[in-house]
């Protein structure tokens, strides 16, 4: 009988044990971000997690994460790793355009080992970042059919080896999670912004207005600054509706909206406050001047031509009213209603001027 010390125990070759290793690797880093996923909702980290392990495992010695802006079609460069990647930041590539933009239009990975043989390598980025690009591998982030960007990573660190089918497939598989991730960031800053803005004026809220104007009066009492408001309505909107129709309407109150905001600070805040009332909170700003505001608001409502995109070209005016704590106000609600009666003055009088409560 062969005794079992004498039997031959195949041992693995240093290639094959490199190989073992490499997918043990890789099953760690799927799982890892596996996990990731499931337990954050903060994309930025999962994303980080992920830029660590294209280098640990694919080393290549540039990459970047490009999402794509479905208002103009370009991909911009969200995340940028390696030599001249501070130039790409601002960069941005048409859908179509070079190779992430073919996979980011064709929502297919793509191998291209020498890109001075691919007529779909384009040297714009290599011109901004003075970098020579040699290989690619590039893969869509994609989910439920639809692109939301790509990953491209640029010359191995070992030249001499290049990309390979195999990188590829783990590039890809990366993809996959990181795709998952960005979805996941991208349903959750919608529900954030439903919660806080109005859906078609895309301004803030009333709910927000009055959760912000908690924090914002306490910050006032305990730095001794004041706190201004604007109550605005516009006038005889009702016979917009009522001659051009609702989607006339709502059309006119997104133009309106567009105007006030355009016209404010950084630091100011304009809510819908409900129909066409506007309210704009203004942190450290006395009643002169928020008045001095709103009669600028006043003019330019004034003189905007209004839906003229659509050949109709109404003019508007509108009522202001101008409150500020703690002078008008102690409370948030008191500062509501004294702005409140302070365009109504206006609105019952005149029309189309401002009055300080």
């Amino acid at each position: 009988m062969e005794n079992a010390k004498e039997r031959a125990i195949p041992e693995n070759s240093p290639r094959e044990s490199k190989e073992l290793e490499l997918k043990k690797l890789q099953f760690a880093t799927f799982t890892e971000i596996g996990k990731a996923i499931t337990s954050t909702l903060d994309h930025k980290e999962i994303l980080n997690m992920v830029m660590e392990k294209i280098s640990d495992l694919l080393q290549p010695r540039n990459w970047s994460l490009l999402l794509l802006d479905e208002e103009t079609s370009e991909l911009r460069f969200e995340i940028v790793v390696g030599a001249g990647s501070d130039k790409l930041k601002d960069m941005r590539l048409k859908v179509g355009e070079g190779v992430a933009g073919w996979v980011a239009r064709e929502m297919k990975p793509l191998l291209v080992p020498d890109v001075n043989k691919d007529p779909r390598f384009s040297r714009k980025a290599d011109e901004v970042s003075h970098f020579t690009t040699q290989s690619i591998v590039c893969v869509p982030l994609t989910t439920r059919g639809k692109c939301l960007g790509v990953i491209e990573l640029i010359n191995k660190v070992e030249e001499d080896k290049g990309f390979s089918e195999e990188d590829l497939l783990v590039l890809t598989t990366l993809a996959d999670f990181t795709a998952i991730a960005i979805e996941n960031a991208i349903f959750l800053k919608r529900v954030q912004e439903l919660t806080i803005t109005d859906d078609l004026t895309k301004l803030y809220n009333s709910r927000f207005l009055h959760s912000r104007l908690d924090y914002e009066v306490e910050r006032a009492r305990r730095f001794g600054y004041e706190l201004s408001m604007i109550f605005l309505d516009l006038d005889y909107f009702k016979e917009v509706n009522d001659v051009h129709g609702h989607l006339a309407g709502s059309k006119l109150l997104k133009e309106a909206a567009r105007l006030l905001a355009s016209m404010l600070r950084t630091v100011d805040m304009a809510c819908r406050y409900g129909g066409d009332e506007f309210v704009i909170l203004m942190p450290g700003t006395s009643k002169k001047n928020a008045a001095l505001v709103a009669e600028k608001l006043r003019q330019s409502v004034k003189e905007t031509s209004f839906l003229a995109d659509e050949g109709i070209n109404i003019r508007l005016t509108a009522s202001f009213g101008v409150a500020s704590l703690p002078e008008d106000a102690e409370t948030k609600e008191e500062l509501i209603q004294k702005a409140d009666h302070a365009m109504y003055d206006v609105k019952n009088r005149t029309r189309d001027g401002v009055a300080e409560a």
